[in-house]
């Protein structure tokens, strides 16, 4: 069977598309006014905000996940949705100065998945997998009758011979994103034009190095839940009902790794809840900060920065040695896109932030095959405002 199989996609169909496609549920986690925002912009017309639970709403609970399960039903009882069978979408994403960033929609078949650090599998995780993030992900999941991917693969493509090359057909949909998200634009890929896709896969396949063919360039832990639950399911399935359960294949967006378009930004972090002199003290002695050192990094106090020069490292990379660091002393940490953010969140009371370099997107691909993966939350694909938004969904019930 093919790494990449045709999916029957789900689309809305006579309703406000702005008002539908939301960002990922991972971003803006400390900006709770960000997804208010959206909420009271999103209120009375269907939306993937009521498909996704926000992790800034995650205090919300199980009644949130109930009402989600209780919407996807609702949603595909009203004739909302429109389902294109055996096809591919393939993406345009507007970003800001008109850059257009090019994707296909796709589903991937999790048995060629592996997020365990060193695997050998066809698709592989880029960063380490917190395992205890994965269990209230499986929670919203396992009773969920709908997917809708944030999850985004990426192709070491130098030849530009998957994505840049798909045929495509019937333009599906093109419109305006919410919060300066640019614009979104898809088109159908179905018949002849989506068999060509899937051959130009499995040619790629072929050479792979070290027979990785897609990282996991966003939302790695989204698919480690899918990943999780389509184990937890097969348990109870025949060889033969394992071969086509809708459950084994997750829809995902794959985009070429050398698209000039796509950029690496740095995932920053910001520390809550300390004393903040105190904090600052025992992080430049215990790291060895001094005027000079190995690994540069820049701490944020107050909306000041301080260039930080460690000498006790404990990666190859600042953000390993610093993620090591905070790990080690168990500090409540957040996950931040865009220096002006962690900025102003650094003037809160307790609250120190850190930036980071930004990583070479050249070096990824090598990196996993070498290392087996990169630490946790090291890049990200753009900003915030950047990273994917909700748009098709599909059935794995």
């Amino acid at each position: 069977m093919s790494i990449v199989k045709k999916a029957d996609v789900l689309l809305p169909q006579n309703c406000d598309l702005t008002k539908w496609s939301v960002v990922a549920c991972d971003q803006y986690t400390s900006q709770r006014d960000y997804w208010e925002r959206v909420t009271q912009f999103t209120k009375d017309s269907p939306s993937t905000l009521n498909l996704v639970y926000p992790e800034a709403f995650l205090s919300e609970g199980d009644a949130r996940i109930e009402k989600i399960n209780q919407t996807m039903e609702e949603y595909t009882k009203s004739g909302l949705f429109k389902e294109y069978k055996d096809c591919f979408i393939y993406v345009e994403r507007t970003l800001s100065n008109n850059r257009v960033r090019k994707g296909i929609v796709c589903s991937i078949d999790l048995e060629e998945y592996d997020f365990t650090k060193g695997s050998k599998s066809a698709i592989r995780a880029t960063e380490g997998t917190v395992l205890e993030r994965i269990p209230p992900r499986v929670k919203i999941r396992e009773n969920a009758s709908l997917e809708l991917p944030h999850v985004m693969l990426l192709a070491d493509d130098k030849e530009c011979a998957l994505i840049e090359n798909v045929k495509k057909g019937e333009k599906l949909y093109d419109f305006t994103l919410m919060e300066n998200g640019g614009q979104l634009a898809g088109w159908l890929v179905d018949g002849e034009n989506a068999d060509s896709f899937l051959e130009s896969i499995d040619a790629f396949r072929k050479n792979a190095p070290d027979g990785l063919v897609f990282a996991v360039g966003d939302g790695n832990h989204s698919l480690a839940t899918a990943k999780t639950c389509w184990e937890n399911i097969k348990k109870n399935l025949s060889a033969k009902e394992q071969e086509n359960h809708p459950a084994r294949f997750c829809l995902v967006e794959i985009e070429n790794i050398h698209d000039e378009v796509l950029e690496f930004e740095p995932i920053h972090r910001i520390v809550f809840g300390v004393d903040e002199d105190e904090f600052i003290e025992e992080f430049k002695k215990d790291l060895g900060a001094k005027e000079e050192g190995t690994q540069h990094i820049v701490l944020v106090n107050n909306g000041n920065k301080t260039d930080l020069y460690i000498n006790n490292t404990t990666s190859p990379l600042e953000v390993g040695t610093l993620q090591n660091y905070l790990d080690k002393k168990g500090y409540e940490v957040d996950y931040i896109h865009g220096e002006d953010v962690v900025c102003n969140l650094s003037m809160e009371k307790g609250a120190i932030g850190f930036l980071l370099p930004t990583p070479e997107k050249s070096s990824l691909f090598e990196t996993v095959i070498k290392d087996g993966a990169l630490p946790r939350k090291t890049f990200s694909m753009g900003e915030a405002n950047e990273k994917r938004f909700y748009m098709e969904a599909k059935k794995i019930k």
